[in-house]
């Protein structure tokens, strides 16, 4: 076993194999670590992502918690990218964009076509992912897990979140005026700190993808970024350094906090001035 840092995927998968003891045997921590003759710090280390399992380890782990070859074979394909300085992972994967929000000390955001999912209301949220390709239980999945990440901004002593949007975002409407007046509203909640980058700042924003950078009191940085294809986290010092930097660019065009309010507010006023109109199709029926 050899100890290096430690990367989201890493974390995420030790949690999964801490999850697996408690789940098919009885034993503490310390205890499985007895029956497999190591030091307790051993089986800590593994299942907090801290140090890479050998081979031999994790099947020994498996076997002592009663799991098949097929169960070994299957943790092992993926296990082997535990500690890569870049990983992509499916889409469906959620849990380890999920543990690197609650483990974040800072979160920094930007999203080009859509509210960021952190702050996304129900509907909102709902509206949007229904309108892919996925099935309805693949909706149900992803709508159930998005919520639920979104326990971190409830928290007493929850990260500290900065969501860059752009304008586009507040100008795709998903769902009825309702579900954006909501999803505006949610946007002003105290809870995060949000700027607004303006159509007038050019189309170079645009052709920026959406992505993260997670930053951690003890741990190394992860930037992140998703596509409908893979979910990609590195620790690679170079992707986090052009990360930062593009997020300093941002901050040079977006408005600031106040002028971000004030631009939502306007949005706000827009649809319930629309709410307010008569229907182009009743006004001919009624003239």
């Amino acid at each position: 076993m050899t100890a290096i840092t430690s990367t989201a995927y890493s974390r995420d998968l030790g949690d999964e194999l801490r999850r697996l003891r408690e789940k098919h045997t009885t034993l503490t921590g310390a205890a499985f670590a007895e029956q497999l003759g190591w030091d307790p710090s051993k089986v800590s280390n593994i299942e907090k992502g801290k140090a890479r399992a050998s081979e031999i380890d994790l099947v020994q782990y498996f076997m002592m918690c009663g799991r098949d070859t097929v169960a070994f074979e299957t943790f092992r394909a993926r296990y082997r990218h535990a500690f890569d300085s870049c990983v992509a992972l499916v889409p469906e994967n959620l849990r380890t964009l999920a543990m690197a929000e609650a483990q974040a000390e800072r979160i920094t955001c930007y999203d080009v076509l859509s509210v960021p999912g952190l702050i996304q209301t129900p509907q909102y949220a709902r509206t949007l992912l229904s309108s892919g390709r996925g099935t309805p239980e693949q909706v149900e999945r992803g709508f159930k897990s998005r919520m639920e990440r979104q326990a971190v901004l409830r928290r007493p002593f929850r990260p500290h979140c900065l969501f860059y949007v752009h304008e586009l975002a507040l100008q795709l409407r998903v769902g009825d005026e309702r579900v954006m007046e909501e999803q505006y509203l949610r946007m002003m909640f105290r809870t995060h700190t949000l700027r607004i980058v303006p159509l007038s700042a050019g189309p170079a924003p645009i052709r920026m993808s959406a992505r993260m950078l997670f930053s951690f009191e003890k741990l190394v940085p992860v930037a992140y970024s998703e596509t409908d294809i893979a979910n990609v986290f590195s620790h690679d010092g170079a992707a986090i350094a052009e990360c930062r930097e593009s997020f300093k660019w941002l901050d040079e065009l977006a408005l600031d906090e106040g002028q971000s309010r004030s631009l939502l507010t306007s949005y706000i006023s827009g649809l319930r001035r629309e709410a307010d109109e008569p229907r182009a199709e009743l006004a001919q029926e009624f003239p």
